[in-house]
């Protein structure tokens, strides 16, 4: 609001410095003392310039405010969204819905940790309309992509494509130092050709929030199951 109020007060004062100078200009036009008339356009002139230099300024700043302002509210939304639901698959949706909204991804996976074996399930693949194509084209993901595979061995963020991998994008998902899986982006949407500087922030965030969200909804969901089936139990051994 300070910015946008000094940009109008800047505006204000260009918009008086153009009057003065026209009025002057008129002036000069029938005064004699053409050198000091002309010494005084110059210097007019010279504050207009310098007025506008300040409102194009001011402006520039207005947009970026603008725009920090949109990315912040985009980082808090995401952030709401993720911890927002105890349900696994509500989680997965709303992982599903920031890639394709706020990164503007068409073709991506989720991969997750087994937890009775080794690999990872392909918990979410979305934009392959052709079918799952090697190696994502089975239940589960062992290796396959070495940008991917790398990510999921140090929980580095890593961005393609490189010479071995046409992945945009590698996002390890981790819960403070344990590597639960990862979002692969494949392919953004038309409309968005490259991933820019300020989408690194949002990749950190689901770095950071994706997988302890979805590992707090997994330990719901099981002591929720042992729970019901304890009370099931209980009713049982009650004749009820």
């Amino acid at each position: 609001m300070e910015l946008a109020a000094e940009l109008r007060s800047t505006l204000e004062r260009a918009g008086e410095l153009a009057r003065v100078v026209e009025l002057n200009l008129r002036e000069t036009a029938v005064s004699t003392a053409a050198a000091t008339a002309d010494e005084r356009v110059q210097e007019l002139e010279r504050r207009l310039a310098t007025a506008e230099s300040d409102v194009k300024e001011l402006a520039s700043r207005l947009v970026d405010s603008e725009h920090q302002g949109g990315r912040l509210m985009n980082l808090y939304v995401a952030t709401y969204q993720l911890h927002a639901t105890l349900e696994p698959a509500e989680v997965q949706a709303t992982i599903a819905e920031i890639a394709i909204n706020l990164l503007g991804a068409e073709q991506f996976v989720l991969l997750l940790r087994k937890d009775d074996g080794p690999g990872y399930e392909i918990a979410l693949l979305e934009g392959m309309y052709d079918g799952p194509v090697p190696p994502y084209d089975g239940d589960s993901y062992q290796e396959g992509d070495a940008m991917v595979d790398a990510t999921l061995r140090d929980g580095v963020l890593r961005l393609g494509p490189t010479a071995e991998s046409q992945a945009l994008a590698a996002v390890p998902l981790r819960v403070q130092n344990d590597i639960v899986g990862a979002l692969v982006l494949n392919k953004l949407l038309d409309h968005k050709p490259i991933l820019r500087a300020e989408d690194r922030d949002l990749l950190d965030l689901l770095s950071a929030h994706a997988a302890s969200a979805m590992f707090a909804a997994r330990l719901f969901a099981t002591k929720d199951r042992k729970l019901r089936t304890l009370e099931s139990l209980v009713k049982l051994a009650r004749g009820e």
